[in-house]
């Protein structure tokens, strides 16, 4: 469980790194100089209590820092080693401006890849340490270093400013950040690989970077379209595994587990967005989202309300999962047969072609249709090829009967 200070520092992390590089320029370096600060921070406040004014603390410390590691980057700036000297910032060196948005927009720029992408996100704006990262994302340390000091060399290279983009640009940014925290929030709720079936560091750090999304753009109906499905999604997670770590089935959960709270919040988000803006994918899946997790009872789903989401969310942004999750509703609302016919004509997508899920979907199918023999093959198949644990064991019980 994180303390209170890790959760005040990565509240303040974007802060102060934007106020940095508003004031010097230069994110890479005022990058290194906040998490220097950070560190400090988390070595220094739990013993000697948090200052009465935490941000200009961190402020003033990194902005040394900075001018350190400034000074000593490059021999031919040695000459104006006088100006930065004189360049120490007062306890608060600029307006409480949030840059959070700009910060997230700067570390999805288009030159970086994805999974660049995802560990600049997460250190830059979640604040969390290389250390932190790499748990995360289950790679080395040194990777995720490599990683990051990458993408800011590339960032850097291209001369990308500390600034929101022209408004031709800001539409496909913001998609691209959403990207990223959709990517960070999947990896946390059904990790692709490893012993555990949660990643909870990562869903909670996705939902609070979306959180602080919405409230720079509360109109934005794919913003709040993907807050709501994280927060709807994210209240099953009590009634997904055992004691154990077994994976539990949606249909078999149970519901009174579920964080009525969190799901209550998501409704509404979704409900407003949907009637006050233009419809998107996030929007889309949240509302199905929001149909599973209004249902009492397993046998109360509404599938076929879930399958026009579906047909709806298939023409807007069709996609491999999007196609196996149709399938599965058009067998509750038309029968198992008419569904294992779409999924053979689905495996032509390459992105299908041998995934483990597809042979998950026919077992689950040839189950539904009485054929128990071939459904264990393909529950086999799908263990074998999964590299998570929890999914392997699951699949391996629903083979066993």
């Amino acid at each position: 469980m994180r303390t209170p200070f890790e959760d005040l520092l990565r509240d303040l992390a974007p802060q102060v790194l934007g106020a940095l590089v508003r004031r010097y320029g230069g994110f890479d370096t005022c990058e290194d100089a906040v998490q220097e600060a950070l560190l400090a921070a988390a070595l220094q406040w739990p013993s000697e209590g948090v200052p009465d004014n935490p941000r200009a603390w961190l402020i003033t410390v990194a902005s040394r820092r900075r001018t350190e590691l400034w000074r000593s980057d490059s021999a031919r700036r040695k000459r104006e080693e006088t100006v930065a000297a004189l360049a120490l910032p007062e306890p608060d060196p600029t307006p409480a401006v949030d840059d959070t948005l700009t910060l997230l927009l700067l570390c999805c720029h288009p030159s970086l890849t994805r999974v660049s992408q995802v560990a600049l996100t997460l250190r830059a704006v979640g604040g969390l340490a290389t250390a932190e990262i790499a748990r995360a994302l289950l790679v080395p340390e040194s990777t995720v270093g490599q990683r990051i000091s990458r993408a800011k060399q590339r960032v850097k290279a291209d001369g990308a400013e500390f600034r929101l983009p022209p408004p031709e640009e800001f539409p496909d940014r913001v998609a691209a950040v959403l990207q990223v925290l959709y990517l960070i929030f999947n990896e946390g709720y059904t990790a692709s690989s490893g012993t555990s079936l949660n990643r909870v560091d990562l869903t909670s750090e996705a939902i609070r970077l979306t959180r602080q999304l919405h409230d720079r753009l509360p109109a934005d109906g794919e913003v709040t379209g993907l807050l709501a499905l994280m927060l709807l999604t994210d209240a099953r997670r009590p009634a997904r595994t055992l004691a154990d770590g077994s994976l539990v089935p949606l249909a078999e959960q149970d519901r009174g587990t579920w964080d009525a709270v969190a799901i209550a919040e998501g409704v509404a988000l979704v409900t407003d967005a949907l009637a006050t803006t233009a419809i998107g994918p996030y929007q889309l899946q949240a509302a199905i989202a929001a149909v599973h997790d209004e249902a009492a009872r397993a046998e109360d789903t509404d599938w076929t309300q879930i399958l026009g989401l579906y047909e709806l969310l298939n023409a807007t942004a069709p996609g491999p999962m999007v196609t196996l999750n149709r399938i599965v509703a058009h067998a509750m609302v038309h029968g198992p047969l008419p569904a294992l016919a779409h999924l053979a004509a689905a495996e032509a997508d390459p992105a299908l072609a041998g995934h483990h899920r597809v042979h998950a979907v026919r077992a689950h199918l040839l189950d539904l249709a009485g054929d128990h023999e071939a459904a264990r093959e393909h529950y086999l198949t799908a263990a074998r090829t999964t590299l998570s644990l929890p999914e392997r064991r699951y699949l391996e019980a629903r083979a066993r009967g």
